[in-house]
């Protein structure tokens, strides 16, 4: 049992009395179950020990506010977290230093994740990074089955739903080890949970900045652009790119909205060996930050200034950077709804 890495990791954490878990900036499910997951994982072992789930920036994506709503779990703002002596930051999800967390302040203890992006790693006990795993909640439910512990209907729920949306999608990213893990977990989810989780209600706000997003979206050959203009959470910038990537005749969808001061950019392709992360840090350097996997990416630029102007020249210039790593023309550019390249993007 010594060379398991659930054994390793729990290890690392014996001379702490409290254990944060913390994962990147807007958690999304495999966050949420990984989180979750690590947390039965570590009371299981260590019953005198306190475990604090906490999240960065905003839970904002219906379908994510309905798994943290009706699985009850118990966040708090990483804000209100003071990490001292005492405590030992668990990074989910995501890594040191790559523009996925909002505070930096401290050295995590382990860091679990399965992203392509590199992180300061320096100081880090225990690191588990797996970038040919679909989902981080796989790793963490391959701990739970190597310490024999029980998994429960709310946490299987969890992780099924987070490992079931990490490797959605055509070609999927995933590998043996997640669908094993939703072929163990399936039969004991509970089915109405997962229902409510995968079905939320949506406010007005949705379907007004889809209407948005189609009426601003272009076409470059195989390539589609869309700029969503002020949105009302971050999240719809992914939720659209993952719209627009179905498209049979595109085969990258970009997608950028502005949230307060910040462009939110999601990227999309199709293919396998993609490279969507490397292909969107090319874009935005200098401009902000980036990362993600193979066939999704998403960064974030921080603007001083939000007047239209100001945006539209930032804008240009990351549309430019990306349809040139791309050797796509710019200037063939014709919106998508009025299907013409009688309409050249302005």
């Amino acid at each position: 049992m010594e060379s398991f890495a659930s054994t390793r990791l729990l290890a690392s954490l014996h001379p702490f009395q409290r254990i944060v878990l913390a994962s990147h900036v807007n958690p999304d499910p495999d966050a949420l179950g990984s989180m979750l997951a690590l947390q039965t994982l570590i009371q299981a072992e260590f019953s005198n020990k306190e475990v604090v789930l906490t999240y960065d920036g905003l839970i904002a994506r219906a379908e994510n506010q309905a798994m943290v709503r009706v699985l009850a779990l118990p966040l708090v703002p990483i804000s209100s977290v003071e990490l001292d002596h005492r405590s030992a930051l668990i990074l989910v999800d995501t890594q040191p230093h790559t523009g996925r967390r909002a505070s930096e302040a401290a050295t995590p203890v382990a860091v679990l994740d399965h992203h392509e992006t590199p992180g300061d790693l320096g100081g880090v006990t225990f690191l588990d990074i797996r970038p040919d795993v679909g989902a981080t909640s796989t790793l963490v439910f391959g701990y739970l089955t190597e310490q024999e512990i029980p998994i429960d209907s709310r946490l299987a729920t969890a992780l099924f739903y987070a490992i079931e949306s990490e490797v959605s999608g055509f070609p999927r990213e995933a590998n043996a080890a997640d669908d094993a893990a939703l072929t163990w977990l399936y039969p004991r989810v509970d089915k109405n949970l997962l229902a409510e989780i995968r079905s939320p209600r949506l406010p007005q706000s949705y379907f007004a900045t889809f209407e948005h997003a189609l009426s601003n979206a272009f076409l470059y050959g195989e390539v589609i652009v869309s700029y969503l203009g002020a949105v009302p959470q971050p999240d719809i910038v992914a939720e659209l790119a993952d719209f627009f990537i179905r498209f049979d005749r595109v085969n990258w969808a970009l997608c950028v909205g502005l949230y307060e001061t910040e462009l939110r950019i999601s990227l999309r392709a199709d293919q396998i060996g993609a490279h969507a992360g490397e292909v969107l840090r090319q874009a935005i350097n200098g401009l902000g930050s980036a990362g993600g996997h193979d066939k999704r990416a998403g960064g974030c630029i921080r603007l001083q200034d939000v007047r239209p102007d100001a945006v539209d020249a930032v804008l240009r210039t990351l549309r430019c950077r990306f349809l040139d790593h791309l050797e796509v023309d710019e200037h063939k550019g014709y919106r998508l709804l009025l299907d013409s390249p009688r309409h050249p993007i302005p």
